[in-house]
């Protein structure tokens, strides 16, 4: 088990780079904007309240220089702000504003914006610093894995001994000190990596006096030291007790590990997704059920499995202990279905979201998976409804009946007849019990639920569906005022069912430099449409330059890039090439002008 764990965590860390929750809604200067004198601050809102980091602004001047600025703040009495104060004097030219912030759901979240003072520059502007540190993100990711993975073994392990009562031979406390110490160690991996992730910096930061300190102010970083605090203190009365053998009441402790577990719980969903966004307080309460039951589920799974290796003989097993396991999954599975799909809604806001965002495709992953878990639990509940038939014995259940006269004396005993063989004495034996096919049912099932946290953890790294497409709707929508992009509608068709739409490609700002490029897909009914690739391709004839590839990349929604070329002015030949299946795709065109 110990190695899917660790495939599936280098796959994810080896992931690109997670999206955050808060998307930038607008900016002050606007991007693209050129203004008669220079801005004395820079203000960006987004639809959440972030958190700052002390180099959350990087702005270069037309020369590709860093400019001196302020520390960020917020504006007043908005926490969705970050603000930074420029110079008095700016130069003529084109800006380029880099910032990072931290989204409310503790991701970071980072992007680029220009505008000019006086004139636009055809100089290209500095290139913003690397979003993502790759060691940092993917350590990160494996140590938030591995803690959701020790997690539910942990307090799966402790339900299933407490409501299913396996016998001492399990010897469970193996399972249950593994998850607490792998829970100690990726939460420590966490904290340690927490400046680093969000800075943006190389993971040997991670030990650095400040990066520990500013750790220890933010709302993820007081989370996890609860968290370690939890666990320590869990430890250190679970060593008291028993180097002075000691015992509480049994209800005694049931209440301090009921209480634990939910104090653990809320440690990720105070800090998740759950904590931004709507109904927060809902959304807490459904994401720490839906946290426990997780555990009860796939960690006593793993407890149930690790019970039926060390019971070879299936003597040595109780019947119970199976038969109570399928009922304490039966409630875990309802408490997940109904908090799940309450966490579905309020995560994409929209049908159409559930396959046009990444979110959305992540989740229906996960629902796959999950449809593949609840299959092998039915095979399981098959096994443990035939082990529990099997271990009462049909003379058990009725007394023989005995034929008697109504009147008269007994009657006299029959004389054997010849040929039929004597009945066995004793009760009928039992039928095979079907441990060995339990065994593999409950490994299937343990096999899918890696998957299934492996694709949790992913959901809770992707930006929802509801932020992704509200982010789509606001790069789409056109700047009031005066227009400073350039906007192309092209129509397509690719003669297929379904095939016909338009794809709206936006330049920003449509003139000689650096530009952005953004495209939306809109499909036959006008709404957002998801395809499986785009490209977008410029050509100059008139000066015999290009085709330019702009590279756009699909950001779950819309497709972009956030740095392309023109060169020259003059009026482009734009190419779009969509495909919309495998088989069908189309080529189309229009012309586009690009001034100084």
């Amino acid at each position: 088990m110990l190695l899917p764990a660790l495939l599936f965590g280098l796959l994810l860390g080896t992931a690109a780079p997670a999206s955050a929750h808060a998307v930038l809604r607008s900016s002050d200067p606007a991007d693209g904007t050129v203004l008669r004198t220079a801005p004395r601050q820079v203000t960006l809102t987004f639809t959440e309240s972030v958190g700052l980091l002390t180099d959350s602004f990087r702005i270069y001047d037309p020369g590709n220089r860093r400019v001196r600025t302020g520390p960020a703040g917020h504006a007043p009495g908005r926490s969705d702000t970050a603000r930074v104060s420029l110079p008095a004097r700016l130069a003529t030219g084109t800006y380029t504003v880099a910032w990072r912030v931290v989204s409310a759901d503790s991701h970071p979240v980072s992007g680029a914006l220009t505008f000019s003072v006086g004139k636009r520059t055809a100089a290209p502007v500095a290139p913003p610093d690397p979003a993502e540190n790759r060691a940092t993100t993917a350590l990160h990711t494996i140590a938030r894995y591995l803690a959701y993975l020790s997690l539910a073994l942990l307090l799966g392990t402790a339900a299933f001994v407490a409501y299913c009562r396996p016998p001492a031979t399990a010897h469970l406390r193996v399972p249950a000190l593994a998850g607490a110490a792998t829970l100690l160690v990726s939460s420590t991996a966490l904290y340690l990596l927490r400046a680093p992730y969000e800075e943006a910096a190389a993971p040997t930061t991670a030990f650095s006096l400040s990066a520990l300190t500013h750790t220890a102010t933010t709302r993820p970083g007081v989370l996890l030291l609860a968290r370690l605090a939890l666990l320590l203190l869990a430890v250190a009365g679970a060593t008291l007790l028993r180097t002075r053998r000691l015992r509480l009441p049994r209800r005694a402790t049931l209440g301090t590990a009921a209480v634990l577990a939910v104090a653990l719980a809320l440690t990720w969903s105070a800090s998740d997704h759950a904590s931004a966004g709507i109904q927060v307080p809902v959304a807490i309460v459904s994401s720490t059920l839906h946290l426990l039951a997780m555990a009860a589920w796939l960690g006593g799974l793993a407890a149930l499995l690790w019970t039926l290796r060390h019971t070879p003989e299936p003597a040595g097993l109780p019947v119970s202990v199976p038969a109570r396991f399928s009922r304490l999954a039966f409630v875990s599975v309802t408490v997940l279905v109904v908090t799940g799909v309450y966490q579905s809604w309020r995560g994409l806001g929209s049908w159409q979201a559930l396959t046009d965002t990444t979110y959305g495709r992540t989740l229906l992953a996960k629902l796959a998976a999950v449809t593949a878990l609840l299959l092998a639990a039915a095979c399981s509940r098959t096994w443990t409804a035939r082990l529990t038939r099997a271990a009462i014995p049909a003379s058990a259940s009725a007394p023989a009946r005995v034929p008697e006269p109504a009147t008269g004396p007994p009657l006299p005993d029959l004389p054997d007849r010849p040929g039929l063989p004597e009945a066995p004495a004793g009760p009928p034996p039992a039928p095979a019990v079907p441990l060995r096919l339990l065994r593999r049912s409950v490994l299937l099932e343990a096999t899918a639920a890696v998957l299934v946290m492996a694709l949790t953890t992913l959901l809770t790294s992707t930006v929802p569906g509801r932020a992704a497409t509200e982010s789509a709707r606001t790069t789409a929508a056109p700047a009031a005022g005066i227009p400073t992009a350039s906007v192309t509608v092209i129509p397509f068709d690719t003669g297929a069912a379904g095939g016909r739409g338009k794809v709206q490609i936006t330049l920003d700002p449509g003139r000689v430099g650096t530009n952005s490029v953004e495209a939306v897909i809109y499909g036959p009914d006008g709404g957002l449409a998801a395809v499986p690739e785009l490209r977008v391709t410029l050509t100059l004839p008139a000066q015999r330059v290009g085709p330019l590839d702009t590279k756009v990349t699909d950001r779950g929604g819309y497709w972009s890039a956030p740095a392309f070329t023109l060169p020259l002015p003059g009026t482009w030949t734009m190419k779009a090439t969509v495909r919309v299946s495998e088989l069908d795709q189309v080529t189309v065109s229009a012309p586009v002008r690009v001034t100084r």
